[in-house]
């Protein structure tokens, strides 16, 4: 199963690098109340973690926005497929992603949170790779800038596979 994975970030160095976006929202949200919008299914590990070490009251709410399917490159078309549960309106909301690569699907999810006129939306990702950048995308807190390769691992799939590795592995095709 694992052998088709080589180790691009190691679990120690994903769990420090939580930490430190942790403590950028806190500073940058300090006294204020936040709420977390986590991109299902691939960012919930990162959500997770995130939150338990950011020290300000947190909500969370989810979102399943697909683009992929079963496929390695996005679609183009955007689906959303669970919306919020709560409004957001007048709420400090961070977007928190588990990889941004075309900004497709990010460009598009901003626009429509943003229609809900929250008081700040920021986006936060684990992973960007902004080589295969198509739309412009302003991101407020990125984990690790990677290459452009195929990641799995840490919340993120293929074909629903690898999600529970505790690293971010390249998958080799």
């Amino acid at each position: 199963m694992k052998e088709n994975i080589s180790i691009l970030i190691p679990e120690d160095k994903i769990q420090k690098r939580v930490l430190e976006i942790a403590e950028q929202i806190s500073n940058d949200f300090e006294g204020e109340d936040i709420t977390l919008i986590c991109i299902l299914k691939g960012a919930v590990m990162f959500m997770v973690d995130l939150a338990r070490k950011i020290n300000q009251n947190v909500e969370i709410d989810f979102m399943d926005v697909s683009s992929y399917g079963e496929r390695t490159e996005s679609s183009g078309n955007i689906k959303i497929n669970k919306d919020l549960q709560n409004p957001i309106e007048g709420k400090n909301i961070i977007i928190v992603e588990d990889i941004i690569d075309s900004g497709r699907t990010l460009n598009y999810l901003y626009r429509y949170l943003k229609d809900k006129k929250p008081a700040s939306l920021k986006i936060c990702t684990l992973l960007d790779k902004p080589e295969r950048r198509v739309f412009d995308i302003k991101v407020d807190y990125t984990g690790f800038t990677i290459p452009d390769e195929f990641i799995v691992g840490y919340g993120l799939d293929y074909a629903e596979k690898y999600r529970n590795l505790p690293y971010i592995g390249i998958l080799k095709q």
